[in-house]
């Protein structure tokens, strides 16, 4: 690769300046908002992929993508342009100066003057490829600064000094504290600087990547940091904000929003390999509806695990195995007769023996084999499950369509209202397999993992086809920034072991802060042995405070993790789920505020406070909202529990003892098996729910607002959503509970916004056991 230097201002227009580089190639910089550019670098001035399907500042993509030179949903402000020995290009808050030889500096407002906050190395930013397309960015490192985000990755939250890769691999009993890559591709990261606030890159380039974050050390340069990517354009959006909340929400709205799906999919969702794979899967399955009866589990929904569609030990796409499963219709009534939901696994790549392979490879439906695989550039064959098969390819409209056909006709039309779209990571290692690109081919290496963004928006568009006005709920395993506009999403097929919680909860949190809200892990590990009695509590109670809660396993010894599994401690399990299903008020709130206003669900402690700079040491704790404070026990045989409350200035009241503690304490806590530290910030209402039965929408009995005074004199203000829970655009209720105090007086109001009422319209309130100021025992709504 060849280090770019040479530069000349070509042009400016309206919202950009084009840059000729070395005589051939274009930069472009476009100032997208006041503290938002983008960076464009076009070899020999043509884009190498012309689109993308990440970027949606509107909320809309196109099925063929959106065309980068596409700049609408952006403010696009006037900006200044001052030549010099150099070029400076600033709005009010932020500015770009461009030196010779080629280097671009970053700089914020700083009262009159301006500050730098980040910058290209002095030997050397951009490099590119003159024989490819590989490229790579290097920017300097500085002493203090934090570094966060590329999603899912194994270790620790906090990046910096370690190398990463962006390959979507199926990372089956995946270590979660060094394995590397894994399912997801996120090349965004976060930066905290000692004194300069915040700023996030977000490369748009769906090609295979590498992130070298300080692990890499070269005797002729400064400290740096490295992207490098294996072919794509170098297409980046360089944002600066005070806090790193501001730069997460800033990208989710970037890339499109989060989906909202059912209030139902807040429930316990059941799992299992076993029953669908064993020989009378559907006994299996429907007894699992009696067993949750038996032993008073709440649970709202259960995914179907493959083994439905098997022949032999193999899987096949909408093939149902009528040996296994004699009457699904019948099943599916069952099911929705005790208000569980079933959702079905489907997967995008057809074996080579599936009944409707020859169909599909007639209609041209596969990523088509590059020449020098096929001579014939028939369908590609990748290694896939236990066999060989070829992928679907979600940029042809017909596959698009049999795909919708398929969901429907197999899987709707049988009354499984809802997909799990899994293996889709699209592991073809033939470069140069072709995919049609809606009528502009594409070689796969440049748009692996679109496909499982398209495959889920495919199974999401047949869903809203059949149950019109319903908001449909989906699961992807594998994707992309935009995934989170269609689907949930989990961690993958972990390894049952005790670190896995801990850097489980480290995944989620990077997942959370790179713009993927709707997350959670398989409980109770997937891959290896079965958990033991209290690895199993403790994982139950971890999952239970995650967007995402699903007991899944396929155990290497074909035990089953069930919440009955181990009777001794059941009841322990039996009393988290129910804090979950007492909690969903609460949960969905979260659920419709990251729908509506781009809050994460889930967040490090450092997000809220971060002026607190206790709060960044590595931990197991966790804020569920701004108001929770989740301190799970992930230690084995622990006895005690040991945790940093964050600096609030209100403090923090234990959720359980009902005893106040004010803000950066450390406190060691007794705990035994049944334990589930959780703190509120003080001024909270948290608004839960009781119910006599399942708690599904409408299904609650008494409302319940757990109010959480601040001392002495305050007012402070929570929110409380309701809806019907399952209707798109349906009548809602906004609720806002504004709790005040003084040193002897506690007060409590309500207000309510939107067309719809509160689903129960008194509420009981109640206070901790450590309060001495008073309120009425019930309010209405």
């Amino acid at each position: 690769m060849k280090t770019l230097t040479d530069w000349t201002l070509k042009d400016r227009t309206e919202t950009s300046i084009e840059l000729l580089i070395d005589g051939r190639h274009l930069l472009l910089v476009a100032v997208l908002d006041q503290t938002l550019f983008r960076v464009s670098l076009l070899k020999d001035g043509a884009w190498r992929l012309n689109r993308g399907w990440c970027v949606a500042p509107d909320g809309d993509m196109p099925w063929e993508g959106r065309l980068r030179d596409d700049l609408s949903g952006h403010p696009c402000p006037d900006f200044a342009v001052e030549e010099g020995e150099g070029l400076a290009i600033s709005t009010g808050a932020m500015r770009l100066v461009i030196e010779h030889p080629l280097r671009l500096v970053w700089q914020r407002k700083d009262g009159g003057g301006w500050a730098t906050f980040a910058e290209e190395r002095p030997t050397g930013g951009t490099m590119l490829g003159l024989r490819d397309n590989r490229h790579g960015h290097f920017l300097r490192r500085f002493p203090g600064e934090k570094v966060y985000g590329l999603g899912e990755k194994a270790g620790n939250l906090e990046r910096s000094g370690r190398r990463y890769e962006m390959r979507n691999l199926d990372a089956m009993g995946y270590d979660a504290e060094t394995t590397d890559p894994l399912y997801k591709h996120i090349p965004f990261t976060l930066t905290k600087t000692p004194d300069q606030g915040c700023w996030s890159v977000y490369y748009d380039n769906m090609a295979g990547a590498w992130f070298d974050l300080g692990n890499e050390l070269d005797n002729y340069h400064l400290a740096y940091r490295a992207y490098r990517a294996e072919d794509g354009d170098l297409d980046y959006y360089m944002r600066w904000a005070p806090s790193l909340a501001e730069l997460v929400k800033g990208q989710v709205r970037l890339t499109g929003g989060t989906a909202f799906p059912p209030r139902w999919s807040l429930g316990y969702s059941g799992s299992t390999m076993s029953y669908t794979d064993a020989p009378d899967a559907q006994a299996q399955l429907e007894s699992f509806l009696a067993r949750i009866e038996e032993h008073d589990i709440p649970c709202d929904s259960f995914q179907m695990s493959s083994g439905y569609t098997s022949i032999g030990p193999k899987r096949y796409v909408f093939n149902w195995n009528f040996d296994k499963c004699p009457d699904p219709k019948a099943m599916s009534a069952k099911f929705a007769g005790a208000d569980v939901h079933l959702i079905a696994n489907i997967k995008p790549c057809l074996l080579q023996d599936h009944p409707r392979y020859a169909e599909a490879a007639e209609k041209g439906l596969f990523v088509r084999a590059s020449l020098e695989m096929d001579s014939d550039c028939g369908p590609e064959r990748s290694i896939y499950w236990d066999d060989t098969g070829s992928h679907l390819d979600f940029t042809n409209p017909g596959t698009v369509d049999w795909w919708k056909d398929g969901v429907t006709t197999q899987l709707l039309d049988y009354g499984i209202g809802s997909t799990w779209n899994d293996n889709n990571e699209y592991e073809i290692w033939d470069d140069e397999a072709q995919c049609a690109g809606f009528g502009d081919a594409i070689d796969v290496s440049l748009i692996r993992p679109v496909h499982s963004v398209l495959m889920t928006r495919a199974s999401e568009e047949a869903q809203r086809a059949h149950a019109p006005g319903k908001r449909p709920y989906l699961i992807s395993r594998s994707g992309m920034p935009g995934i989170q506009r269609h689907a949930q999403t989990w961690t993958g097929d972990n390894r049952t072991m005790w670190k896995t919680i801990r850097y489980n909860i480290r995944m989620g949190l990077g997942l959370s802060m790179s713009g993927i809200y709707n997350i959670g892990h398989d409980v109770g590990g997937f891959s290896g042995p079965r958990p033991e009695p209290e690895l199993f509590v403790r994982w139950v109670q971890n999952g239970i405070f995650h967007p995402r809660f699903t007991i899944h396993s396929w155990n290497d010894d074909a035990t089953v993790n069930e919440p009955w599994m181990f009777p001794e401690v059941t009841h322990h399990i039996r009393d988290a789920i129910k804090l979950r299903y007492r909690l969903l008020p609460y949960l969905y709130t979260l659920l419709w505020q990251a729908a509506e206003r781009d809050e994460p669900m889930i967040r490090p402690a450092f997000m809220d406070f971060p002026e607190d700079e206790g709060a960044y040491a590595e931990c197991d704790e966790f804020l569920l909202g701004r108001d929770l404070l989740v301190a799970n026990v992930v230690e084995e045989g622990a006895t005690t529990r040991t945790l940093r409350l964050p600096a609030c200035p209100t403090g923090w009241w234990d959720f359980h003892a009902g005893t106040w503690h004010e803000g950066g304490t450390v406190l060691t806590l007794d705990v035994d098996l049944g334990s589930m530290p959780l703190f509120v910030r003080g001024g909270a209402v948290i608004p839960m729910g009781n119910s006599t039965t399942r708690a599904h929408p409408g299904a609650e009995t008494e409302r319940v607002l757990a109010v959480f005074p601040a001392p002495g004199a305050f007012e402070e203000a929570s929110l409380m959503y309701e809806d019907d829970g399952v209707s798109e655009g349906g009548a809602a209720c906004i609720t806002t509970l504004t709790l005040s105090g003084s040193a002897d007086s506690l007060s409590l109001a309500a207000t309510r916004a939107g067309e719809g009422a509160p689903v129960i319209p008194v509420a009981r309130i109640v206070l901790p056991a450590g309060e001495t100021r008073s309120l009425p025992q019930e309010m209405p709504l």
